[in-house]
């Protein structure tokens, strides 16, 4: 196998007793099958639509993975099935915070209720954020937090056939990975911590998404940043270290796009340490590696970072549009 030439490699995905098996050539796969086979007792259950929980809509331009089962049956269990539906799954600006005052709510319903989420973000980035940040209050839940777990709820009822686009890409000649990050400076009202938001895509599928609250305190909005695309950084080995193992050949350096050009600044010019003497040394990750030319850190508009979502809740008409570029859509709207 030469460059990006995958068309002989199989690839399996063991859970259990369960396979899922996939590849680029049918032969190639149904002969592996057959060896199988003729070692063990098994069956054959055809094209993958449903796997713990994740069901895949197929489409002649890509693959859609959605929950709308699971979906559904979160909302019948919470007693949300009819429920008013919402645009959003969390108001603009809205910033929960510690409260004392209010009253406490059952703390096994909520966990219940957020541990459901969690696991709906399998599919769903554009609630990442949201379900992060009501997680916070699981051991002491309040009438507030279970409000705002109750609107993802509402949200989701209205967007259950949204799911992960998977578009073929078949006219690209090159294979491109590339990173999107972001920070929300002082996001918590608590303890002044920064959220940050990475989002990665593979051509034009995304592939790994984060929502993450810092575990310090950073003194301006560009330290923020550079922190956000230090941890993005790091997570960018992952897709590289893969890659690497399948053989598959893509763009070098890997690219991480940040709406703040001080991040680009400290990462390629060792002479701003003046600025930075005071950030801890792991978050130089980033300058090591764009020194390594392993990955480059490049300029893009506001408007076009996706990884906004992942800081912040957003208005409905700006959330919409984000919500799209995270490649989440109608599973229906592939044809």
């Amino acid at each position: 196998m030469k460059g990006s030439d995958i068309s002989d490699v199989i690839i399996i995905c063991l859970y259990v007793e369960d396979l899922l098996i996939t590849g680029h050539n049918v032969a190639s796969i149904e002969k592996f099958k057959g060896r199988l086979k003729n070692e063990f007792e098994m069956s054959d259950l055809g094209k993958l639509n449903y796997f713990l929980g994740l069901e895949f809509h197929y489409a002649s331009d890509g693959i859609v993975l959605h929950q709308r089962k699971y979906i559904a049956y979160v909302l019948k269990r919470f007693h949300m099935e009819n429920c008013n539906e919402a645009e959003t799954p969390m108001e603009a600006n809205l910033k929960l915070s510690k409260s004392e005052d209010e009253q406490a709510v059952d703390a096994t319903l909520f966990k219940q209720v957020v541990g459901s989420l969690r696991f709906i973000c399998n599919t769903r980035s554009d609630i990442n954020y949201v379900v992060r940040s009501v997680s916070r209050f699981v051991s002491k839940p309040k009438t507030s937090y279970l409000i705002a777990a109750k609107r993802i709820l509402r949200y989701l009822k209205g967007t259950q056939d949204y799911g992960l686009a998977f578009p073929t890409s078949n006219n690209e000649t090159q294979i491109e990975v590339e990173g999107f990050s972001d920070s929300n400076w002082c996001g918590d009202k608590d303890d002044r911590r920064n959220t940050s938001g990475y989002w990665f895509r593979f051509r034009n599928s995304p592939i790994s998404w984060s929502s993450k609250k810092h575990n310090i305190v950073a003194l301006s909005s560009c330290e923020a940043e550079y922190v956000a695309a230090a941890q993005a950084a790091c997570q960018a080995v992952w897709p590289e270290s893969l890659l690497e193992e399948l053989k598959i050949s893509y763009v070098k350096p890997m690219r991480l796009n940040a709406d703040n050009k001080f991040v680009i600044s400290l990462a390629k010019n060792p002479i701003a340490h003046g600025w930075s003497k005071h950030i801890k040394t792991k978050y130089h990750f980033l300058r090591d590696q764009v020194s390594k030319e392993k990955l480059t850190v490049v300029h893009c508009r506001t408007n076009v970072q996706v990884a906004d979502s992942l800081t912040k809740p957003m208005r409905s008409d700006r959330f919409k549009e984000l919500r799209n570029m995270l490649g989440i859509v109608k599973a229906d709207r592939l044809n």
